[in-house]
């Protein structure tokens, strides 16, 4: 699995190298993937705390940190090679999951699909026509979940169907 976010935080990836390592949505995300059986050792927000992820790979639409956290076109189109080169390095991916709109949109661009035919919503599911299956899921910033957005139980819900289309792949 492929886990596509927005971008580096200012204070998380982009000072610990590690993404979602050092800001608020990390809680979460790691908590629910080592729930779901995708790591092993403790989260502790600290990129040498021997925390490490099987069968998924982290990853941004933007691999830099946009102005107000939220990037423009342009920063979305100078990243996509960057975001073409992590999913090519993949042979087996099968799933990604993409945290929130703005990476379901990149993600279907990459791909060189039209966004009318795949809407974004929380656990919608996407099969692609390379083969590839997308998952929605909004994403676990500190906003979504301070306001109820998004609940750890969604988001293990959106990932329970993240598990259920890699079994179906095998």
């Amino acid at each position: 699995m492929l886990v596509v976010g927005l971008a580096p935080g200012l204070k998380g990836a982009n000072q610990t190298g590690r993404p979602f390592t050092g800001d608020f949505a990390g809680n979460l995300l790691f908590k629910c993937l080592h729930i779901m059986g995708w790591s092993s050792g403790n989260f502790d927000n600290r990129a040498d705390d021997g925390f490490t992820l099987s069968d998924v790979m982290i990853t941004n639409a933007v691999r830099c940190v946009p102005p107000q956290n939220k990037p423009i076109g342009e920063e979305i189109n100078n990243c996509r090679p960057f975001l073409v080169s992590r999913m090519e390095s993949l042979s087996k991916l099968k799933v990604l999951l993409a945290l929130g709109k703005i990476a379901h949109d990149t993600t279907i661009r990459t791909f060189g699909l039209r966004q009318v035919d795949y809407k974004f919503g929380h656990e919608a599911v996407h099969h692609l026509p390379n083969g590839l299956t997308l998952v929605d899921s909004y994403h676990c910033s500190r906003y979504n979940v301070n306001t109820g957005v998004l609940t750890e139980e969604m988001f293990l819900s959106a990932l329970s169907l993240v598990k259920a289309e890699m079994s179906c792949s095998k």
